[in-house]
């Protein structure tokens, strides 16, 4: 059975940083892995995607401010968010393999 854990949310002052840990475990082969993110009343919206190459790809509205990368040998994801806004306020999601995490919280706010 897959696990998918995400850590190291929390809240930050606009203009912060913070690091998001996705720790995957009981899958075999390689994945594609993705952060995804839901604000309160909205929909759950792609953010970033690393594939098992390192291949990666973003959302247009966090280019430039977030870096997705992974390590293969402890199967874990990274997501670094810096110039955090406000409007990044949400929980962050982790998925691999159609198997979903529980979110982390992520408040951007003075």
């Amino acid at each position: 059975q897959v696990q998918v854990v995400e850590s190291g949310g929390g809240l930050v002052q606009p203009g912060g940083s913070l690091r998001l840990s996705c720790a995957a475990s009981g899958f075999r082969g390689t994945y594609a892995m993705a952060w995804y993110r839901q604000a309160p009343g909205k929909q759950r919206d792609f953010v970033a995607r690393i594939e098992n190459s390192g291949y990666t790809s973003y959302a247009d509205s966090v280019k430039g401010r977030f870096t997705i990368s992974r390590d293969n040998t402890k199967n874990t994801m990274y997501l670094q968010m810096n110039s955090l806004k406000p409007e990044d306020t949400a929980v962050y999601y982790c998925t691999i393999a159609n198997s979903w995490g529980q979110g982390t919280q992520v408040t951007v706010s003075f």
